[in-house]
Order: structure tokens, then C-alpha cells, then sequence
């Protein structure tokens, strides 16, 4: 969808697109319009139960005075409450009622809001990347689909009285959707598709844009001793492989200690030995959306040109059931030279993650690290498909990412560590277990990858119930969410010099 930002005119073609406040106030440009239309959109709102609140639309077909096709009036709620994430959503809701209307063209007048916290340069940059993100759809193996079923709106204009300003607000916005798009095809293509060697072909895109990329196969994995990701993908045909992507976008010091983003990615799990029933099987091909978010993550970066330092690293495994697959009972030895009882092959996300943290910390030695992981469907118990789970060693850490979930819409809950779950997972056998009981299995599972951080201030991000949806969300139609990319974004740019 071409997106275009223009000085506000009385528009000629297509769908327009107004704001009433709650309590049926009318913007300026909502009562431009209703005066040349004789008073239309008054008489169409008096005749309905449209209010003005932050969810109503109300749709006028064809009014008398006006070229347009169609207006249509959104809501938009009690003006202290209109915050940058409203006005995304607005962007998300002109999607939703105009992409399979047949108008290939809509034009949103964009007024400023008296006591709202943004401007209306700010509001129509916002509303521009809240439409690009909800229009996304993955459709590339669709052959035979109606014309009907496809989205008709093809361009979209912002008029706004600062039009350049607020073109130049949408760039930075542009790039980050550019890697949570990203994000959602990695997430979205099929496992015979998206395996360990075509994922890092993928991540070796970002070097187009600045991003020093490198993949390290089994070999030179073996060297480093990384035998918990190494079982991981023993029994499949598709070795492993971890990439490492480094932005060095710090203003001054080139040597400054990164921020460390690393992402499982088990491009299909089918629980190993291990194995998971046959129902839903199909959805683990989204096991390796952390990784696709760091990926993503890092395209963004990069893009936008944040000017920090940044290394992510992406440990991918497919995690089959072979003659050669790990079994149950089996011990390995991590990268940190400590042994593992593997009591489940299907807890197999955090033996990734084990060996990559510890390589992330011996050889970066990073400001701080944050790993994201499809790891447990615990968390989703726990947690629902609202928050992702957070747990972290370092108070002021957690307090940054939940700040950043909330002003992106990408909302954390903290989760509890401590001490006294380490019991679940002791191993007689081997220094740990990889797996306790079903008694609170996200947070032993937390506990077994903080074995494997030393002194780094560390926090570990569970997104399994965010990281794909069932339904259609404000800025993402059902499917692949790109979960984690605007999170870490945001909080990549508090540290920005």
C-alpha cells in the first residue's frame, strides 16, 4: 500500500476518512466535510448509535456534495486518552473497513486534538504505520483467490497541515515496519521453506543493509564446545547453524559494549524423540519467531541507522526424530562446560539457548542481554495471549522492557526467579536436568537458561502466546505478529548516544 502524505484539500476520489471525539464532536475536517455534504454526516450519526467512542465507524455511502465514494467516521474516544498507540490503532481501523471495500484510494484529514499528548504531524505519521503494519497479509501461495477476497486499497493519503514534517516522523516508523514485516514472513513461511541454512541465507540479507553478518556451521560449533544446541538438531537432515549480526551504529565509541538480542530459532519442532501429538503440530513452524524477532530486530536498527551498538545472535536448529535424534536420558555438555540430563527432548529451546548466551558473553562481552523464545507453553497458562512473560536478574533492566512493552503495545508481565525452583530441575546425574514437572514450567525453565549467564545483566522474554494469534489484532491480521521487534526497538533507542 502506497502511503502518501499531502497538505489537506477537499478530496476527489475514493473513500474519505474523518475523526469524531467522543460525545459526537466533529474535527475541523469532519465538519468541512458535513458542510459540504448539507449536513449528511450530522443526520447520519443523529440516526445511528455511533458516539465517537475509541472502537465506533460509521460509514456514509455516495453523500450528496462531495466526489467521494463513501466517508468514513471513526471514533476516536475522549482526547486526554488519544496516545501515540490510538492513533496506530486508527491507522489499523482504516485498514480494517476500507481494504476489502473496492476503494483502491482513501484520504484521511488529519486535524490536531486539544488535549491530546501528540501532534497532528505525530498523529499522521503514526496512523500511516498503523495502516502499513495491519495491511500486511502473507498471500505469496495463493494461486486461486477470489478477486473479491483480495484487498482493494492500494494508496492511502495523510492530510495534514505539516505534511513534510510529518513525512519525515514516518521515516524511523517506516524502517522499524520494515523488520516487523520482516519478521512476520520468516515467521510465516512453511518449514520445507524456512530451515536452519535458509534462515541464515535470510539473515544475510541485512548486510544490504549495513549489518555484518556471519554463520557459524557445525564444525565450527563443535569447536566451541556447543553440545546442547549441536543435540538439539542431531536428528534432522538440516544442520544447525548460528548467526551472529552485529550494527555498530554508536555515535562515538566504536568499542562500546553492545546490547546482546538472542533468538531461538527452531525452524520446526516436532518435539524429537520427544514427539508432539499430530494436532496443531503444524503451528511449530513459528517455534523460530524469537529468532525471526532479532532478525527483524536488527533490520530495524540498522535501517532507521540507531546510532548504538547492537549484536544479535540466532541459535537454528529443526528438531526431528531420526536414527541419529538425541534421546531422552541422554547428557550433553554446554559451551559453559556444564553437563545437561536431557529428561525431554521437546524442552529443546533453552539447550539453544544455553550455548548461545554463553557465546554471546565470552565473546562480546555485552551491556546487557535480552533473549526472546517460543519456549513454554506454560507462559500461556499463565499468561494468556495479552502479556509476554519477563524474567530478568537485574531490577533496572526489567523496569526499561516493561516500560517499552507498554509504549509499544507489546505489553510484559514480570515472572518470579528464584532460588528455590532450581530443585525442579536438579538432575542425579549431571549438573541439571533440562526439564521439571508441569509445576510452574515457564519459571524452571527461566531458572535453566540464568545457569547460563554469568554476571551480564540478563532478561529472558517467553513469547509463545504472543508471538502468533489465532484472531485479528489491532496491527496484525491473524497470523504472525513480529512480536518483540517494536519492544526492543524502543528500548534499544533509550540507549542510543
Amino acid at each position: 500500500m502506497k502511503l502518501n502524505f499531502a497538505k489537506p484539500e477537499m478530496p476527489k476520489t475514493g473513500a474519505v476518512v474523518v475523526g469524531i471525539l467522543d460525545g459526537r464532536k466533529l474535527s475541523p475536517g469532519a465538519t468541512m466535510i458535513d458542510r459540504a455534504a448539507g449536513g449528511a454526516i450530522t443526520r447520519a450519526i443523529e440516526a445511528s448509535r455511533f458516539k465517537g467512542g475509541a472502537e465506533d465507524a460509521l460509514t456514509v455511502l455516495a453523500p450528496n456534495g462531495l466526489q467521494a465514494s463513501r466517508v468514513l467516521l471513526l471514533g476516536l474516544g475522549k482526547p486526554e486518552k488519544f496516545d501515540r498507540q490510538a492513533a496506530e490503532r486508527v491507522g489499523g481501523r482504516i485498514v480494517v473497513q476500507l481494504q476489502n471495500s473496492g476503494e483502491s484510494e482513501a484520504s484521511v484529514l488529519v486535524d490536531g486534538i486539544a488535549g491530546a499528548e501528540i501532534t497532528a504531524a505525530e498523529m499522521a505519521a503514526l496512523i500511516a504505520q498503523g495502516a502499513r503494519l495491519r495491511a500486511w497479509r502473507f498471500d505469496k501461495y495463493r494461486t486461486k483467490e477470489k478477486a473479491d477476497d483480495k484487498p482493494s486499497l492500494k494508496k492511502l493519503n495523510l492530510l495534514v497541515s505539516d505534511p513534510a514534517e510529518a513525512k519525515r516522523l514516518y521515516q524511523p516508523l517506516d524502517k522499524v515496519a520494515d523488520g516487523v514485516l520482516f519478521t512476520r514472513e520468516l515467521v510465516s513461511e512453511p518449514a520445507n521453506v524456512i530451515y536452519p541454512e535458509t534462515l541464515a541465507a535470510e539473515a544475510q540479507r541485512l548486510s544490504d543493509v549495513g549489518v555484518e553478518v556471519e554463520a557459524l556451521g557445525v564444525k565450527e560449533m563443535r569447536k566451541l564446545g556447543m553440545g546442547a544446541l549441536l543435540g538439539v538438531g542431531q536428528g534432522s537432515a538440516h544442520e544447525p547453524r548460528l548467526v551472529v549480526m552485529q550494527w555498530n551504529g554508536a555515535a562515538r565509541a566504536k568499542d562500546k559494549k553492545p546490547l546482546a538480542f538472542i533468538g531461538k530459532g527452531v525452524t520446526f519442532d516436532t518435539g524429537g524423540i520427544s514427539i508432539k501429538p499430530a494436532a496443531g503440530m503444524e503451528e511449530m513452524k513459528w517455534d523460530m519467531a524469537g529468532a525471526g524477532a532479532v532478525i527483524g530486530l536488527m533490520r530495524a536498527l540498522a535501517g532507521r541507522k540507531a546510532k548504538v551498538n547492537a549484536v544479535g545472535v540466532v541459535g537454528l536448529v529443526e528438531n526431528m526424530p531420526s536414527g541419529t535424534a538425541q534421546r531422552p536420558g541422554d547428557i550433553v555438555k554446554s559451551a559453559s562446560g556444564q553437563t545437561i540430563e536431557v529428561i525431554n527432548t521437546d524442552a529443546e529451546g533453552r539447550l539453544v539457548l544455553a550455548d548461545a548466551l554463553w557465546y554471546v558473553q565470552d565473546r562480546f562481552k555485552p551491556r546487557l542481554m535480552v533473549d526472546l523464545a517460543t519456549l513454554t507453553g506454560a507462559i500461556i497458562i499463565s499468561l494468556g495471549h495479552v502479556h509476554a512473560g519477563l524474567f530478568a536478574n537485574d531490577d533496572e533492566l526489567a523496569e526499561k522492557l516493561l516500560k517499552a512493552g507498554r509504549e509499544t503495545g507489546e505489553p510484559l508481565w514480570r515472572m518470579p526467579l528464584g532460588d528455590e525452583y532450581d530443585q525442579a530441575i536438579k538432575s542425579d546425574a549431571a549438573d541439571m536436568k533440562n526439564i521439571g514437572d508441569r509445576a510452574g514450567g515457564s519459571i524452571t525453565a527461566a531458572q535453566f537458561i540464568k545457569r547460563f549467564v554469568d554476571t551480564v545483566p540478563w532478561a529472558h522474554l517467553d513469547i509463545a502466546g504472543m508471538a502468533w494469534s489465532s484472531k485479528d489484532r489491532p496491527l496484525a491480521a491473524k497470523g504472525a505478529t513480529g512480536f518483540g521487534v517494536r519492544l526492543l526497538d524502543r528500548f534499544a533507542a533509550e540507549y542510543e548516544t
